[in-house]
């Protein structure tokens, strides 16, 4: 069942945004996504929250300050998604500008698994012999790793962003927003993102101690395009703070002062890096990147992004973007088994989906259950054979319901089944007995029942209400454009009744429509949907700009519709 809402407002809201300058369309869009104040659209990076509010950075910067001035080699063991690839080219290009000796390692998600592991650290001493390892993306779960570097003599310091769990590491310094006491206001940085705020108390901490001035400093906003991939290729919250650092990372993509993988990725996707949007980082940029963690070696596209050979990166691009075909090939695979093993599943009896086949690759399981929960509307959970009689579970939730803290609750209830777990609200990887599998689904089922209502259980498609006729244009359109939309930001939807005056299917899957309403004709396209809709229809859609043939004309995106 899906039901389209309209978001609600306060219109005194939306009157002192107009009186600050803003559309006032956009602030009425503003207003419903709870921003109130002007100020929250700066995307200048003056007004970047300062690096002092990350608990311990200050202790992180004078430590690394110190093992740069003793010339201590550094490791950094990297996770193997867009965000900890990112986070990584980023530790490493801003890490050496400041006179660091810094080397990475990223472990292969088939023989490691995620994290700073005791097996991770042996490779990491036997193949980089480092001082200290520094993780990104990763390590506030690995109390054993850390461990074991501290039994070896190694310091490690943590940069992550993922929840804690109920003890946190032994690390010589942590930082990481979301641990206990840390009082930063953007609990959403990302992996990227919290090794870029290092770097800047790290930089101001040499600044402090006479090794640069405000002039000779090295200029760490290079490393704007890294963050702004990773930021929004990890489907992080954009919040006011993610925002800055997304917008100041797209003025370098558009201005074509980005880094040589970054551009050769964005030619490679066939998309234009001088109109670079947060969809062509989540939804062309990204997914190449991320195809090497899935399917080969992160190694590949860490090297993408820290080359400055254009003919290197360009190479590099054009295997990722082969190694990206190849992950869709497998996952239309997948998909066409796990709808098959569905084939009996009815969601009206169901709060939850786990799903188990012997034939799964492990680094696609992620986009099957994302797929599955965007049919169903459930938390979905699928697994894929690991080693040894475990297999491996990565899941995708709906609005309302914590993956991870639901994965807490399981272990809890049956200590015995899951080996391992963690992640985040939205998604969240696991480690279980294969032979569990069938009380791991009946414990999550439980948890399903107990957190979930029908109600949540309704997929809504929120709307901005009517826009006025007289924004149906390419500027309106240009206008949205300049925002920062995404993950907790969502772009504007809107609502209308149109009549329908033609429609018919493209490629057996697409509805081509033609769409009037006060007399002005719209060309639309609902994707993925081939019903044909009655002769008067309610329709959410956004609005594109559609280029063809050097003329440039409004199409709206359908999103929902129904009989009018």
């Amino acid at each position: 069942m899906i039901r389209i809402t309209t978001r609600s407002y306060d219109q005194r809201h939306v009157d002192d945004l107009i009186h600050s300058g803003i559309h006032p369309v956009l602030a009425r869009v503003y207003a419903a996504r709870g921003l109130l104040n002007a100020k929250d659209l700066s995307s200048e990076l003056g007004a970047l929250i300062a690096p002092s509010g990350l608990l311990h950075i200050d202790a992180a910067a004078v430590y690394l300050a110190d093992a740069i001035a003793a010339n201590k080699k550094m490791v950094i063991v990297a996770d193997y998604d867009c965000d900890g690839a990112t986070a990584c080219a980023v530790g490493l290009r801003g890490l050496r500008s400041l006179g660091a000796q810094v080397d990475y390692i990223v472990p292969n998600r088939f023989e490691y698994g995620y994290g700073l592991t005791p097996e991770i650290v042996e490779l990491t001493i036997r193949e980089k012999s480092p001082d200290i390892i520094v993780t990104v993306d990763n390590g506030i779960a690995s109390i054993d790793g850390v461990a074991a570097a501290k039994a070896r003599g190694i310091d490690v310091v943590v940069t992550d962003h993922h929840l804690p769990g109920d003890s946190l590491p032994d690390a010589r310094v942590i930082v990481n927003p979301n641990q206990p006491a840390c009082g930063f206001p953007s609990k959403n940085l990302a992996g990227v993102g919290v090794m870029f705020y290092v770097l800047l108390a790290l930089r101001a901490e040499m600044r402090k101690r006479g090794i640069f001035d405000a002039q000779t400093q090295p200029k760490l906003d290079s490393l704007l395009d890294l963050v702004a991939l990773g930021t929004v290729a990890d489907v992080v919250k954009l919040d006011a703070n993610n925002r800055i650092l997304v917008a100041q990372g797209l003025k370098r993509m558009r201005a074509g002062r980005m880094h040589p993988g970054i551009a050769a990725l964005f030619r490679a996707a066939g998309r234009e890096a001088r109109r670079a949007t947060p969809f062509d980082l989540g939804f062309a940029v990204g997914p190449r990147l991320n195809a090497a963690g899935r399917l080969a070696d992160m190694a590949l596209g860490i090297e993408c992004l820290t080359t400055d050979d254009e003919g290197r990166a360009w190479a590099i691009a054009q295997q990722l973007d082969a190694i990206n075909r190849e992950r869709r090939d497998i996952e239309a695979g997948m998909q066409d088994t796990a709808l098959l093993l569905l084939d009996d599943f009815n969601p009206q009896d169901r709060r939850t989906i786990s799903v188990f086949d012997a034939s799964w690759h492990q680094g696609v399981i992620g986009i099957v259950a994302s797929r599955l929960k965007d049919k169903f509307y459930r938390p979905t959970i699928t697994f894929a054979p690991g080693d040894e009689g475990l297999i491996k579970g990565s899941g995708r939730s709906i609005a309302g319901f914590h993956l991870r803290d639901a994965l807490d609750l399981v272990s809890k209830h049956a200590p015995s089944v899951i080996t391992k777990f963690g992640g985040h609200a939205m998604a969240a990887g696991l480690t279980i007995h294969a032979e569990a599998f069938d009380a791991f689904s009946h414990a999550f089922e439980e948890v399903g029942k107990d957190w979930l209502s029908q109600n949540q259980l309704e997929r809504v498609v929120e709307t901005d209400g009517t826009l006025e006729d007289a924004y149906y244009s390419v500027n309106f359109i240009s206008l949205m454009d300049d925002q920062v939309w995404g993950q907790g930001f969502a772009p504007p939807v809107f609502c209308d009744r149109f009549r329908v005056l033609n429609q018919r299917i493209l490629k057996e899957k697409h509805l081509k429509l033609l769409l009037e309403k006060d007399g002005q004709k719209y060309d639309a396209i609902w994707f993925g949907h081939a019903d044909a809709l009655p002769d008067y229809a309610t329709v959410a859609f956004r609005l594109d700009a559609n280029e063809y043939n050097g003329t440039t004309k409004v199409q709206l995106m359908v999103e929902h519709a129904e009989p009018a």
